[in-house]
């Protein structure tokens, strides 16, 4: 090299903790429907009722006349080759905006935060159903997840509102003083 040498500086990103934890669950979700996207596709053509007792009762070595096992083979005859195409479509959609919500969450971007609090928000009034129909730890601990998210994700939106229009309202006098 020549005498006069680049240094690049990396700024270490001063993230918030708490974007950088529904980021990661957020990167996690994604994982776990393309999972899902790619076993739905990956039981096309073939027979789920062999396939569904294979799993449970030949590997798991569940007893086949529990209720369980009952329960779902019979549910495994309903699904056929238009469903899982369906299944499998559904849970990619819902991996990319998984995807979208981690990146822009992560990069800290408004939309990103807002479309977190756009969709956390749709799915509370599923989960306070379900939370009427049985009351469970699991359904009560996402409702009271959820809650906190949304509340984080708006006061952070409300927050960086506020000092936008701080630092307009100052730009403003800043240049009304100029003139």
């Amino acid at each position: 090299m020549t005498g006069t040498s680049l240094q690049i500086v990396q700024k270490s990103p001063n993230h918030r903790a708490g974007l950088v934890v529904i980021a990661a669950y957020k990167f996690l979700c994604a994982l776990l429907f393309v999972l899902v996207g790619v076993g739905a596709l990956h039981l096309l053509h073939k027979d789920i009722d062999d396939f569904a007792w294979h799993a449970l009762v030949e590997v798991l070595h569940w007893n086949p006349e529990s209720r369980v096992v009952s329960f779902l083979l019979e549910r495994a005859e309903l699904l056929d080759d238009p469903m899982l195409k369906r299944i499998g479509f559904g849970a990619f959609c819902y991996a990319a905006v998984c995807v979208a919500e981690g990146i822009g969450l992560y990069l800290e971007k408004v939309w990103g935060e807002v479309l977190t609090l756009l969709i956390t928000a749709s799915f509370l009034p599923f989960e306070i159903h379900e939370l009427f129909r049985r009351v469970t730890a699991i359904r009560v601990s996402a409702l009271a997840i959820n809650l906190l998210v949304l509340a984080y994700l708006l006061y952070l939106v409300i927050e960086k509102g506020a000092r936008r229009a701080k630092e307009m309202r100052l730009a403003a006098m800043h240049g009304a003083s100029r003139g």
